[in-house]
């Protein structure tokens, strides 16, 4: 079978779109597209109203993409209680996916519950940005883009290869995230539910001389916590 990778002619009014010519950016919309997965046809434009992670990985049947699977399966119920769906990608076809996923359950025990879509014409990976225009293979992918409900990137991370992600991590850039989306506070470093925030710096001389020393970083409890 052929790969069925569809992309929507429209984009989001003003916002801007990765198939303008330069690489996906944050606040970018993220490309919408109808493709095959291990669970039927799915468009990206479906997640709508949820947070969404979608990964991609070099090959199937590789190690440390097994490794980064076999994670991620075991977590799924910690990102769905954070209202965030999983989305896996890589170029090789339905056919190698499927038999991919029944690997990973003979061997671990572990029965991966997202899709994973095929892109053997590379066409999501470009529009992406996951990996090189020129490139004739996926060796270099390893990308994560995290998109709220609205279907917009508000994070991306790129690894090499050689390098697994972190599931803890992803899991806590998107707690992050949607707590900063609130716009009452920003997160600090290694910032985790129930931690502290950080208030917005002041702006005027008159906040400054209130606020004092700590004016350009004041930490505070959050309330939400």
């Amino acid at each position: 079978m052929t790969d069925r990778t569809i992309f929507d002619a429209d984009a989001a009014a003003g916002i801007p779109s990765a198939r303008a010519g330069r690489p996906l950016r944050i606040g970018d919309a993220a490309p919408d597209f109808c493709a095959r997965t291990t669970q039927g046809e799915v468009r990206l434009s479906d997640y709508r109203g949820r947070w969404l992670v979608f990964f991609s990985h070099p090959a199937d049947f590789t190690p440390v993409c097994t490794s980064e699977f076999v994670a991620l399966a075991g977590a799924a119920d910690r990102f769905a209680a954070l209202d965030c769906a999983l989305l896996g990608l890589s170029v090789d076809s339905l056919h190698a996916h499927l038999a991919w996923m029944e690997a990973i359950r003979a061997r671990f025990g572990t029965a991966v519950p997202f899709p994973v879509v095929e892109d053997p014409t590379m066409a999501v990976g470009r529009a992406y940005g996951m990996l090189d225009a020129t490139a004739q293979d996926s060796a270099t992918v390893r990308a994560t883009y995290f998109i709220d409900p609205e279907g917009i990137v508000r994070a991306i991370t790129c690894y090499p290869m050689s390098v697994g992600r972190s599931v803890a991590e992803m899991l806590r850039l998107v707690a992050a995230l949607q707590r900063a989306a609130r716009g009452d506070a920003l997160t600090p470093e290694g910032w985790t539910p129930g931690a502290d925030i950080v208030l917005p710096a002041a702006r005027t001389e008159d906040e400054v001389t209130a606020t004092g020393p700590s004016w350009f970083c004041r930490l505070a409890p959050d309330p939400l916590a």
